[in-house]
């Protein structure tokens, strides 16, 4: 464990030292929560548009997979395993490129990973046999999920477990949505 722990850290300041003054806001703004509220509209009308009344059971999945990993990643999974965050961690705070600031003392998982992935496995899951675009979704998670890394905010491994969180509540709630809709 001591190994892995160990090459996380590692991976963490290679990638969080690819850092350059001028992408610093890009990646913030990438970060950001409200950033992304024009593309969730985007989505939100467009589903409402092409499905009608069929997308209220497809937003209700939606919406359940992401409250499922966020909260499992900040209610349950921060606290449980309480790891410092890498701009807390005092062994390694003077290496960390820092932007915007810290965020809260515990780090896994990442809450942006999760709720990113599970939207775009959600996505996916649903729009993913008839609209192959859909994918990209999965790059746009990947992008946010690095500005983590990037930001100095969360550790590599916060970011996969992260991810994982996500698309397994997704795909959990995508389940449950064929239940109630077959």
């Amino acid at each position: 464990m001591d190994f892995i722990k160990q090459l996380d850290i590692q991976l963490f300041l290679v990638l969080n030292g690819l850092h350059n003054d001028a992408i610093d806001p890009i990646m913030a703004l990438i970060s950001g929560r409200n950033t992304w509220i024009p593309l969730y509209a985007l989505i939100i009308g467009w589903m409402i548009w092409k499905h009608k009344k069929q997308s209220i059971w497809m937003l209700l999945m939606i919406i359940a997979a992401i409250a499922i990993s966020d909260q499992a990643a900040s209610g349950l999974l921060k606290p449980l395993v309480a790891r410092l965050r890498p701009c807390h961690e005092p062994t390694i705070q003077h290496l960390v490129h820092l932007v915007g600031n810290c965020g809260g003392q515990y780090g896994f998982c990442s809450s942006h990973a999760a709720n990113t992935f599970s939207l775009a496995m959600s996505l996916f899951l649903l729009f993913g046999q008839k609209i192959k675009a859909v994918v990209w979704f999965f790059v746009w998670a990947a992008v946010v999920s690095y500005s983590r890394i990037y930001l100095g905010v969360h550790y590599p491994i916060d970011v996969l477990v992260g991810a994982l969180l996500g698309i397994l509540a997704s795909w959990i709630c995508y389940k449950v949505y064929l239940r109630f809709t077959d």
